[in-house]
């Protein structure tokens, strides 16, 4: 440090300035991964692949078709990027529905929330199927829904064309078959209304309540009437002592 005494005061504080510059950028950058992961990881949240299969032997060989990225947020948003069918595969595609065969698709069993992919370890696969024919008439126009359960966990996976009938027809152009026409939607289960136990109690003990502040209301029908029913009863006695049958009085006479 004798080489610091030596220089004037202004020049030691510009060395001690770079220095405190140059330790703080090192602490900075040194967080033990590269520049950019975290903010990737936070903006693409995770993907998991879409796949198909489409064989003449109808023995399912899946292969990708896409990627299925999910979005973070509440709400969970999920897009899709598609690889285009390559000559072979529309070649094939045509063969299968020639033989009345089946298109599947297939994704894995996961939670739709990237915050809870360490939760539960992916276990199988979800299978949907069309027709092929359905699949080569609509030109590759599919709807795919995504079905989960309240806790975002996926447990089922459904497919449709547009059209959906296969009506035979002929598509030559097999530039119509390249390209997917996907539109692909989630499907939550929506949270039933309880029963209004609580309302129906606090209803009850309104009425209970109103019952006790008029014991009125609380009277039996023969506590209410009672009169009514003791007039008429004696009526009846009177009647029936009053009225004589005619064969005892002749027996009198």
């Amino acid at each position: 440090m004798a080489w610091l005494i030596s220089l004037p005061r202004f020049k030691v504080a510009f060395v001690f300035t770079v220095l405190f510059l140059v330790c703080t950028n090192f602490v900075c950058c040194n967080n033990g991964r590269r520049p950019g992961d975290a903010l990737e990881t936070e903006l693409n949240g995770f993907s998991v692949p879409l796949e198909h299969s489409f064989e003449v032997d109808d023995v399912a060989k899946f292969r990708v078709r896409g990627t299925l990225a999910l979005k973070a947020g509440r709400e969970p948003s999920v897009s899709l990027t598609q690889n285009q069918l390559s000559e072979e595969d529309r070649t094939k595609l045509k063969e299968v529905a020639a033989v009345d065969g089946l298109y599947r698709i297939q994704v894995p069993r996961v939670f739709l929330q990237s915050e809870r992919q360490t939760e539960r370890q992916v276990e199988g696969y979800l299978t949907a199927f069309v027709r092929a024919c359905a699949m080569v008439e609509s030109h590759l126009s599919d709807v795919i829904m995504l079905h989960t359960d309240v806790s975002g966990y996926l447990i089922g996976i459904s497919i449709v064309t547009l059209p959906g009938a296969c009506r035979g027809t002929e598509v030559e152009d097999e530039v119509d078959l390249e390209v997917f026409n996907t539109t692909l939607s989630i499907m939550a289960p929506i949270t039933a209304s309880g029963p209004e136990t609580a309302l129906f109690l606090e209803r009850m003990k309104q009425e209970t309540e109103k019952k006790g502040k008029n014991p009125q209301e609380q009277k039996s029908f023969f506590a209410k009437y009672w009169y009514l029913i003791l007039g008429g009863a004696i009526f009846l006695m009177v009647s029936n002592s009053a009225q004589t049958p005619a064969g005892g009085a002749r027996e009198q006479s």
